[in-house]
């Protein structure tokens, strides 16, 4: 499997039939970010003064989406990470999501009517690879032998809020552990956690501005603590708790 198709299957809710709610805004984003870690450990791609650029002489990859993302980085042209992460973001999931894939879209009828779309994993898959990614945050292990997917995989899942994987209160007690890891994977992939966080941070703020700004408010409560302010687009705002 790959690294994408390991970070969606991490996403999946096996008590609800579907993939996590908290982090589907940024799905597109966390997808990427994992495909060009995978193509970086690969060594199709490799990183150089905190960009990244096409390795020479690479083979493409046989997965299709693996070899989208690559496209992003032409020969000769180092790209930051943000723009590979984030360019084309809104295609990622229904890449992923392939038939037959570890997590697959199913036809159905709601209500035996209306026509949709469901999700559908092995559960006890999802609950194996959760545990091991899990554990190599929470494990107590030397993060400098911890696998490098592993530690990518945790990673992303931390700063994408996949809920069903960490929660946010987890992640404040164990705030340590998970600085340790993120230190992991920026030894290895340097500047590639700045640039997942700013895709992650572009999308909730876009999302933000569309909501509406106009809000009732109690006389008791101060209306500037619910109005979105020009400074709720920075990274910080949407970072992680361990931060």
């Amino acid at each position: 499997m790959t690294l994408p198709q390991q970070l969606l299957r991490l996403s999946y809710d096996t008590a609800k039939g579907r993939l996590d709610v908290a982090s589907g805004l940024v799905r597109g984003p966390l997808l990427r970010a994992a495909a060009a870690a995978e193509l970086t450990l690969g060594g199709r791609l490799h990183t150089a003064g905190g960009r990244v650029e096409r390795t020479p002489g690479a083979t493409g990859p046989d997965d299709p989406f693996l070899a989208d993302v690559l496209a992003a980085v032409p020969p000769e042209r180092p790209r930051n990470w943000f723009r590979v992460i984030d360019e084309g973001f809104e295609r990622a999931e229904d890449a992923v999501l392939a038939p037959g894939g570890a997590v697959r879209t199913v036809r159905r009828r709601r209500w035996g009517v209306v026509p949709g779309r469901g999700i559908v994993a092995d559960p006890a898959a999802v609950h194996t690879l959760r545990e091991r990614v899990r554990d190599a945050v929470l494990g107590g292990h030397d993060p400098d032998r911890v696998p490098i997917a592993d530690a990518v995989l945790a990673l992303l899942a931390a700063d994408g809020h996949v809920a069903v994987t960490f929660g946010v209160r987890e992640q404040q007690r164990h705030r340590d552990a998970f600085r340790a890891v993120a230190g992991r994977v920026e030894s290895r992939l340097p500047g590639f956690r700045e640039g997942t966080l700013f895709a992650v941070a572009a999308r909730r703020a876009a999302a933000a501005e569309l909501r509406p700004r106009a809000r009732r408010t109690s006389p008791l409560r101060d209306s500037s603590a619910t109005t979105l302010r020009p400074q709720a687009t920075r990274v910080e705002q949407y970072a992680p708790r361990f931060c």
